[in-house]
């Protein structure tokens, strides 16, 4: 068990004390969120850097909601794309995730209800994919780059009827034909545009191409698929199923992970998988979650280091009944309280 959560990206397990605590109830692991082994390997850091403003995190997501709007009206109507809008934003994103996890949690955010949805999704994945790219050892000037690409890669989808893109229902071969044209259709709107960034085109057209070449449009194999593609289509997937377009039912954090890791040997490279586990935690803030003492909690901050041993605020007790007043515990600094589990949504 001490590999396996190494492995994954966790914590080891606290050592016994010489007294051991009262019988517990089965701790929560990160094979419980897995279930498989998440292969190891450490990501390269991101080089220093030299200290710049302060970034607010709710400012930089609106912003990239507006250029999201902006990008979405240009491909519908033709019109000139508002590069140096994009560009100004991504610097922006890049800065706000060197900073901090705010605007990483905003984004993972799920889109309110009434959202314009392709939108909305490519703000969230542009984000995430960043956040990948900067675990992986990107410098800033490759970024830039991803991130372009990054919020632009589903432009096509603006060209597909809204009916087949809304549909919940699983779509049939000839509909299935259809939606699989849209790395197509993005990556000939962005050539029309004449942007000149290192791997756009690329990473726009294999986004859904997977490492036994599984994926399509074309069919690559992972040797011939651009490595911006690979880092898009992880934050896509994970995006897709924890907001999907309405009504489809979302998935909670843990549960996308074990989907994802679970199809990592068909899907994505596993140093892939790895910076993901390390981004998005298993119990990300705000997640319900019960303690081996029967309280209950909500996450506010994640322990990069320590996954498993989130900052949880304690708002009920073992019966169930609210707290008049909660309280803070950092689980890092706790090693007889664990969390069992997550909530579901509402508990």
């Amino acid at each position: 068990m001490r590999d396996l959560v190494r492995d994954a990206g966790g914590d080891e397990p606290a050592k016994k004390p010489a007294t051991p605590p009262p019988p517990r109830e089965r701790i929560f692991r990160l094979a419980d969120a897995l279930g498989a082994r998440a292969d190891s390997g450490v990501a390269a850091p991101v080089s220093a850097l030299p200290a710049l403003p302060a970034a607010n995190a709710e400012a930089v997501f609106g912003a990239v909601q507006v250029v999201m709007a902006q990008l979405r009206d240009a491909v519908k109507t033709g019109e000139p794309l508002p590069t140096l809008e994009l560009d100004a934003v991504v610097g922006q994103v890049i800065l706000a995730l060197e900073q901090g996890s705010d605007l990483f949690w905003l984004a993972n955010e799920p889109p309110p209800p009434d959202a314009e949805y392709i939108a909305a999704h490519l703000a969230s994945v542009g984000v995430l994919a960043l956040r990948i790219a900067a675990d992986l050892g990107y410098d800033r000037q490759r970024l830039a780059d991803l991130g372009v690409a990054a919020f632009l890669f589903d432009v096509g989808l603006y060209q597909l009827p809204e009916r087949l893109l809304a549909k919940a229902e699983p779509l049939t071969p000839d509909e299935q034909a259809l939606y699989s044209t849209h790395p197509r259709l993005s990556a000939d709107a962005l050539q029309r545009f004449n942007l000149e960034r290192e791997g756009l085109i690329e990473a726009v057209l294999q986004h859904h191409e997977r490492e036994q070449g599984q994926g399509y449009p074309q069919g690559l194999p992972g040797s011939a698929i651009h490595p911006h593609a690979k880092i898009i289509g992880l934050a896509d997937t994970y995006t897709r199923l924890t907001a999907p377009r309405p009504p489809r039912a979302r998935l909670q954090p843990h549960e996308a992970i074990r989907e994802i890791v679970r199809s990592k040997q068909h899907s994505f490279p596993s140093a892939l998988i790895k910076a993901l586990l390390s981004e998005v935690s298993v119990f990300p803030p705000r997640t319900m979650v019960k303690l081996n003492t029967g309280e209950v909690g909500r996450v506010v901050a994640v322990n990069r280091n320590h996954p498993l041993r989130p900052k949880v605020e304690v708002i009920a007790d073992s019966k169930g009944d609210r707290l008049h007043t909660s309280k803070l515990i950092d689980l890092s600094e706790a090693p007889f309280l664990y969390i069992t589990g997550p909530l579901a949504a509402g508990s």
